[in-house]
């Protein structure tokens, strides 16, 4: 059988999970890492005793290579550059969250993407959880009838991702958004995909960075250096007359900003919310509606995950990935879908700055 040929752009944190996953399967064989950051793709190679593969500083020479796909690994500001170059050089994309920093870079991705025809799926693993398959089924099935309202969100109660040798999360330039593109595109993705990703119209946003910007936090290397938001909140509308009503936190003084609540005509569902956000749930979910005259709760037990090949769901989020790419199939998680997700965040992030609701307007692809 013929393995594929994967190279990786960007040897940081989230690498190592795909190249844990990669190194698990039979089918592919990672021969190549770029990171701009001279010999962090060769120690990287090294930490996985991965031999005879080649390293890189620049992800051009990388793509210069005999490849069948990349995972996009870098900071969020190069997402889209990288994402954008490896489709025009022929290869398939496994990009990871969030989607870009901005939409004319989404937008951008998509337009390479429909030009080269290169498939390219955004790193939602949420999405493979057994559980969050189900909240999609329960809105599906018409049990809630008509949705119209949503609140979801999620955070920590002091999460900020950074360190004094590690600030890349937290700085504008290589960031570009804080806890709405870091945790805060689950949170959105849990809800809209659960709800057939309709449109959003407008959106009233609010960001803050209190925390990190305060030493006595996160000390005064990370304080000097945090140029994003720790806190975002937004009011938003979606297309069918739904309200979502959205909050995401790194840091904050209460233990979770509300459990994810979406409410129909005929039923409410009640997600519990988890300590620290990360895509899941904290605990069986539960069913609100009246049969009669008396009005019921539905416990809806946690599924458990079995995972009989042991990939996990991120593990998961790459084997769907490697599918695609191998039968020519759609995108696990397609950009036709996450533009919206993308849309909210930059809506959020542009009303907040000018201080009143906008409409959100995506140009055409």
């Amino acid at each position: 059988m013929k393995k594929l040929k994967i190279g990786i752009i960007g040897c940081g944190g989230i690498a190592h999970a795909h190249m844990r996953s990669y190194l698990a399967m039979d089918d592919v064989e990672v021969v190549a890492g770029a990171d701009i950051i001279p010999g962090k793709a060769e120690a990287f190679f090294k930490e996985f005793e991965v031999e005879g593969a080649k390293c890189f500083e620049s992800h051009k020479e990388l793509l210069k290579l005999d490849l069948d796909a990349v995972s996009v690994c870098t900071y969020n500001s190069q997402h889209a550059v990288c994402s954008i170059d490896a489709m025009k050089a022929g290869k398939h994309v496994l990009l990871e969250k969030p989607f870009t920093v901005t939409m004319q870079q989404a937008v951008d991705v998509m337009r390479a993407e429909r030009e080269t025809g290169k498939i390219i799926s955004i790193g939602f693993q949420p999405r493979n959880s057994k559980n969050m398959q189900n909240i999609k089924s329960i809105c599906q099935s018409g049990r809630l009838g008509d949705i119209y309202y949503i609140q979801t969100g999620g955070g920590r109660r002091l999460g900020i991702p950074c360190s004094d040798s590690k600030t890349t999360f937290i700085e504008k330039e290589t960031g570009g958004v804080g806890a709405l593109g870091d945790i805060g595109c689950y949170s959105l993705d849990m809800v809209l995909n659960a709800i057939g990703y309709p449109k959003p119209l407008t959106v009233s946003g609010y960001k803050s960075d209190f925390f990190g910007k305060n030493p006595y936090y996160v000390g005064e290397h990370c304080a000097s250096k945090f140029g994003v938001d720790d806190f975002a909140a937004a009011f938003i509308r979606l297309e069918g007359g739904i309200i979502l009503d959205f909050r995401i936190s790194w840091a904050m003084h209460v233990n979770t900003p509300g459990d994810t609540l979406i409410m129909g005509k005929d039923a409410g569902l009640r997600i519990p919310s988890t300590d620290c956000w990360n895509g899941s749930i904290g605990g069986p979910m539960t069913i609100y509606s009246k049969i009669g005259n008396s009005l019921t709760e539905t416990t809806i037990p946690v599924i458990d995950e079995k995972d009989p090949a042991g990939l996990g769901l991120f593990g998961q989020k790459v084997r769907s990935f490697l599918d695609a790419v191998k039968t020519g199939g759609k995108a696990p998680v397609p950009t036709s879908q996450i533009i919206y997700n993308q849309a909210i965040i930059s809506g959020i992030v542009e009303s907040a700055e000018l201080g009143r609701e906008i409409e959100i307007k995506i140009p055409e692809i």
